[in-house]
């Protein structure tokens, strides 16, 4: 009786790791899961307007006293963007009605949305980089791109811009390289990405380039101001401004 029983037992427990077996090459042949290959969906109507996620670095190593300067590389960090931010305010004089949004994160061993993708609202941005806590942990460069790109899509804006600044190599969750590619894939290029490698060297994310995004270096603070100028004023705004243009010239 006892072999009449164990014999059925033994055979389908051939069978079924057999089908696990089976199940678990056909996971590593085909995408983890298929909807993330598609293109980015909106979470509701994008019009005209642009929008920027600030993506900045707070892992333990902005602790560093930056090169030239007495003071933390983080601090150094905060008032450069400040100092960035504030060019917004003369573009929106000139393109009143070309909408502007901006967000900030934050991102170490996690990431966090400190200020949300919405209307650029000058006082808040820079009460809430001044009161940035301290930093510590890894460096979770990938997340937080791809936690801005998704913030950028409930934005309501065509354009969607993320700009990271960072002094050290990714050392949590997922690849930035693999991100930067998943995103220029699934956006079709409508996510343009640009890096200042602060107190690093920028060849480090040469990547950025693979996707039509553009990196810089900075080697201290006058540099660190410099590049953020030349993107955020140069490149993004200048964007800005050619399409704000367009659209008062319209008949």
């Amino acid at each position: 009786m006892a072999r009449k029983i164990v014999l059925p037992l033994v055979i389908l427990g051939i069978i079924f790791f057999a089908r696990l077996n089976r199940s678990s090459r056909d996971d590593q042949a085909r995408p983890q899961d298929e909807t993330e290959q598609g293109k980015y969906v909106a979470s509701g109507d994008e019009g005209l307007g642009a929008a920027v996620a600030i993506v900045v670095d707070q892992s333990g190593s902005m602790l560093d006293t930056a090169r030239g300067d007495n003071r933390p590389k983080y601090v150094v960090a905060r008032e450069a963007i400040i100092q960035m931010l504030a060019t917004t305010d003369s573009f929106i004089a000139k393109q009143p009605d070309f909408p502007i949004k901006v967000g900030l994160f934050e991102f170490a061993t996690g990431v966090a949305a400190l200020v949300p993708v919405q209307p650029y609202d000058r006082g808040l941005l820079r009460s809430t980089l001044l009161t940035m806590r301290k930093p510590t942990g890894g460096t979770a460069i990938g997340e937080a791109m791809d936690a801005a790109r998704a913030a950028l899509y409930r934005a309501g804006t065509i354009r969607k811009y993320i700009l990271v600044v960072t002094d050290g190599e990714n050392t949590e969750g997922r690849s930035p390289r693999v991100v930067a590619r998943e995103i220029a894939r699934r956006s079709e290029g409508a996510v343009r990405l640009y890096f200042v490698a602060f107190d690093i060297d920028a060849g480090k994310f040469d990547f950025v380039k693979d996707v039509r995004g553009e990196v810089l270096g900075a080697t201290n603070g006058l540099a660190l101001r410099a590049s953020l100028d030349t993107i955020y004023r140069g490149r993004i705004l200048a964007e800005a401004v050619d399409a704000g243009e367009t659209l008062t010239k319209r008949p």
